[in-house]
């Protein structure tokens, strides 16, 4: 028992010198999302998780609620407030299910898609440009290491 905390200790304290480089890179990232997001507000209003939710509304023909939360990574309330003004500017449409009355479906409208269609990027011109000038392999190695360090962030 003893042997396994000191092997705990030693891998954890061999994570600390990563500590500081990580966080660094997280609050660039960070940064350069909350400049995006102002330009982004700038075009329409929209936030990048609105426009995230079009995005994945436009690629359904229909999705739930609770469907959707899953798919934008946002909790159930969060996305209801998201939805009702998304809703409110006319750029999605709720419909109840003919079988079901209890479900209700979301649909990107019309003005959704023209707006989608005039939308800038959810990534910064800049970084998309860079991406685009790296190998696809490196695009792919890059993504899966942003996808795993997100999962370091979530609950069990």
């Amino acid at each position: 028992m003893a042997d396994k905390k000191v092997s705990a200790e030693i891998k954890l304290s061999s994570v600390v010198a990563f500590e500081m480089p990580i966080f660094q890179a997280l609050r660039r990232l960070q940064q350069a999302g909350e400049v995006h997001a102002k330009r982004l507000s700038r075009f329409g209003g929209l936030t990048p998780m609105q426009l995230m939710v079009l995005q994945v509304l436009e690629k359904e023909s229909r999705i739930t609620a609770s469907d959707l939360s899953g798919r934008v990574s946002l909790t159930a309330a969060t996305l209801s407030g998201l939805l009702d003004r998304l809703e409110e500017r006319g750029l999605l449409q709720r419909q109840r299910d003919d079988q079901d009355r209890r479900r209700q479906w979301l649909l990107i409208s019309d003005q959704g898609r023209e707006l989608l269609k005039r939308a800038p990027s959810l990534l910064p011109p800049e970084f998309n440009q860079r991406l685009a000038a790296i190998p696809e392999w490196e695009r792919h190695n890059l993504t899966a290491a942003l996808l795993r360090a997100a999962e370091f962030c979530e609950d069990e």
